[in-house]
């Protein structure tokens, strides 16, 4: 009962991560100029919404369900709270300094829950979501750097 405990803690926080990150990328997509990052922030938000539900029907699948402890961060929210300060600037390069910094925090809790004993099936979902999260966050970097 105590390792079913930890690994529906560990996906409960990934769920609360992806649940940051595609509200985040709403908020940047209806608010940002650039069209190129619209369509990123979208497709990241869409994302993120798919991830949540993948992750909420494994532990259904395994007779578990999302714990429903309030897990938010100060951090990830002052993160997102970032973003909002930089949309309103207008301000390409610290827009997506922000989505990075996002990143950054989904990342590690992608790393973390890898390090995790998680049931076949799972870890299975959590990889393949730790590789499109990684790919974003290194997309979101590169076009940061990118930028004059």
């Amino acid at each position: 009962m105590e390792r079913n405990n930890e690994y529906v803690s560990v996906v409960s926080h990934l769920i609360e991560r992806c649940k940051d990150g595609s509200v985040g990328y709403k908020h940047a997509s209806d608010d940002v100029e650039d069209q190129d990052l619209k369509q990123l922030f979208r497709k990241y938000a869409v994302q993120r919404d798919t991830m949540i539900t993948e992750l909420q029907d494994a532990l259904h699948q395994i007779g578990q369900t999302q714990s429903e402890a309030p897990s938010l961060e100060g951090k990830v929210h002052r993160t997102w709270m970032d973003l909002s300060s930089a949309l309103l600037s207008k301000d390409r390069k610290q827009v997506l300094n922000e989505c990075e910094r996002g990143e950054d925090y989904a990342v590690a809790a992608y790393d973390k829950a890898l390090k995790a004993d998680l049931p076949g099936q799972l870890k299975t979902i959590v990889q393949k979501q730790y590789q499109q999260v990684k790919e974003a966050h290194d997309t979101i970097r590169d076009l940061r750097d990118q930028t004059k």
